[in-house]
């Protein structure tokens, strides 16, 4: 028997902001069926289970623009929804160095049944929310919120935000000059991940559709406390306001992508 847990939480917005917010690991919740995936639950807690303050600063996006959010609300560690279904890293069996039990045996049967109750869900929920906005004639920009771990196999990450993209500029660039124009912040271009990855979230929503986006990256030490988070969503909010207001940014253009044709 399975449980009624829900795994997509949306958030109502209106769509003439212009604006749609993502957020692929936004909870470190499983359903009741997988308990704790054979986990200490202080491993949850960590950056394998999910993006610390990933969350709060979409919440705080969404609020600030009146603008829609499509969230997960499980853990990255039962199914990544940021990857293709396909792609081998879906259901992870060692992550950071911590082995998964609640994984070990997922065959392709149980890879399959996560898909369906999880994984499709939250892709379905963009799409809709994306449908929805685009046959009011408008054109929104698509923006995900991530976090990355401040120190990753014992070397310490140095950037402060980082911007990830794969062919098209019309957001990312524009972000990165802007937050390298405070001489405090350590600013990464596709950093510590490339933003090039064929069948992720934004390659499937945003690039295959030719709309504008990407991908914010922000260090979980800076975000991980209310302060935090609402301080750099302040920040990234101010970073979109005239992308947001833009019109050769609003509009759909195909760039291709280096992840595929």
């Amino acid at each position: 028997m399975t449980s009624s847990f829900e795994p997509v939480e949306t958030i109502a917005g209106d769509a003439a902001s212009g604006l749609l917010l993502l957020c692929d690991h936004a909870s470190n919740a499983l359903p009741a069926e997988y308990g704790s995936l054979g986990l200490p639950l202080g491993e949850l807690g960590r950056h394998i289970g999910y993006d610390i303050g990933a969350a709060r600063v979409t919440r705080a996006l969404a609020a600030r623009f009146g603008a829609p959010a499509v969230m997960t609300r499980y853990s990255r560690l039962l199914i990544d929804p940021n990857r293709g279904a396909d792609d081998p890293t879906l259901v992870m069996r060692l992550s950071d160095g911590a082995l998964v039990p609640g994984n070990a045996r997922a065959d392709a049967a149980e890879i399959a049944r996560r898909i369906e109750r999880f994984h499709r869900p939250y892709h379905a929920a963009i799409d809709a929310a994306l449908d929805r906005t685009l046959a009011q004639g408008i054109v929104p920009l698509v923006f995900s919120v991530h976090s990355f771990t401040p120190v990753w196999r014992g070397v310490q990450r140095p950037w402060h935000v980082t911007v990830l993209w794969d062919k098209d500029p019309r957001v990312a660039q524009p972000l990165i000059a802007h937050f390298r124009r405070d001489p405090a912040l350590i600013v990464g271009d596709n950093e510590p991940y490339d933003g090039c990855l064929e069948g992720d979230t934004l390659y499937q929503h945003a690039t295959m559709r030719g709309l504008p986006h990407a991908l914010i990256e922000l260090r979980q030490d800076l975000v991980g406390s209310e302060a935090g988070a609402l301080g750099w969503a302040a920040r990234v909010g101010d970073a979109l306001v005239p992308l947001l207001a833009d019109p050769a940014v609003r509009r759909i253009e195909h760039h291709g992508s280096r992840a595929g044709p």
